[in-house]
């Protein structure tokens, strides 16, 4: 069976969202600002992408002295981002939280509908990546191409893949690979990070992994790991001798979005003040740098209503997505 996945690869203008001063009995009053430190609740463990991202984006904020308050990340890993999607929901009208999601924004409530959670509900601030993924092995595994990757998991009695979660990015991706390729001896590993996932690969604990680039970058460096097929539309200059699937026939691109959204209810003067924010890191040398030296792709600046709308159709896609392939499939219950 032949699946085929599209994230939205391109991304609409940036919001021009000046700041707002409004005269008040003759005199200027301030525009919005953080008036406590600001939780930036993250929906995956420590080590992974989204982790890493956080903490860039925090000491970013605090260099350029783009907020007169702190942003302090905060890892909720529990139920596949489950956690952290119920903390957000339930500080409704909070001017002070903020959530680093991944595409489990999409899938947890989805495949969890019992946890009560409307994302369209939330606050859209601004996307500020899309993430890419790639199918890895250890180098001295013998295998070098994505062919010998398939015969060589058909071949064995069973096969251990690990990712971040069940439901979420890397077992949707892992489910699209069985399907395409109809292998039916994977095992699905779920660890809390993408950290944890790429040290699992390197200690021989799983045998593959579709980790984001900036989760294996440092084993990749160090020859310990290696890439053999890139899920995007086109190489990545960060691997430009590694080939597509898309080029190898097999139509399967996918993407994590990397995008800030705040509880439902939050101020339209906060949501203004976090979308310049997250506006001006997107543009700051040290953002661009990271994302061409991670295998990101940091194009254009989307945010607010923008963003919503992009959410709806990665929303929907996703639905599909889990329709097509099967929860079970996902989830591996």
């Amino acid at each position: 069976m032949r699946v085929t996945r599209r994230i939205l690869t391109g991304c609409a203008l940036a919001l021009g969202m000046g700041a707002a001063f409004t005269g008040v009995m003759g005199s200027e009053a301030q525009a919005w600002e953080p008036k406590k430190p600001v939780e930036m609740i993250i929906m995956a463990g420590t080590g992974g992408g989204a982790d890493q991202l956080a903490r860039l984006i925090q000491g970013i904020i605090d260099q350029n002295k783009f907020s007169p308050r702190p942003f302090i990340p905060i890892n909720k890993p529990g139920g596949s981002g489950a956690e952290a999607l119920r903390y957000v929901q339930d500080k409704a009208g909070d001017d002070h939280v903020v959530l680093v999601t991944l595409n489990s924004y999409y899938t947890t409530p989805i495949i969890n509908q019992g946890l009560g959670v409307d994302v369209t509900q939330f606050t859209p601030l601004g996307l500020m990546a899309l993430d890419t993924f790639q199918l890895w092995v250890t180098a001295d595994s013998g295998i070098d191409s994505l062919d010998a990757w398939v015969k060589t998991v058909k071949a064995a009695d069973s096969w251990n893949v690990g990712g971040t979660g069940k439901g979420q990015e890397d077992s949707i991706l892992f489910a699209m690979l069985q399907a395409e390729f109809d292998i039916k001896n994977i095992t699905y590993i779920p660890f809390p990070g993408g950290g944890t996932v790429a040290k699992n690969l390197i200690g021989k604990h799983i045998a593959t992994t579709v980790n984001n680039p900036s989760e294996q970058m440092q084993f990749y460096k160090a020859s310990q790991s290696v890439p053999l097929v890139q899920f995007t539309d086109e190489r990545l200059a960060a691997f430009p001798d590694v080939p597509t699937a898309k080029e190898l026939g097999h139509d399967i691109v996918y993407f994590m979005q990397r995008s800030f959204n705040a509880p439902p209810g939050m101020s339209k003067e906060a949501q203004e003040f976090y979308i310049d924010l997250f506006g001006k890191v997107f543009h700051s040398k040290q953002w661009q740098d990271y994302c061409h030296e991670e295998g990101l792709m940091c194009e254009k600046y989307v945010s607010g209503n923008e963003l919503a709308a992009f959410h709806d159709t990665a929303l929907a896609r996703h639905k599909a997505l889990i329709e097509k392939v099967g929860a079970k499939a996902i989830t591996g219950e």
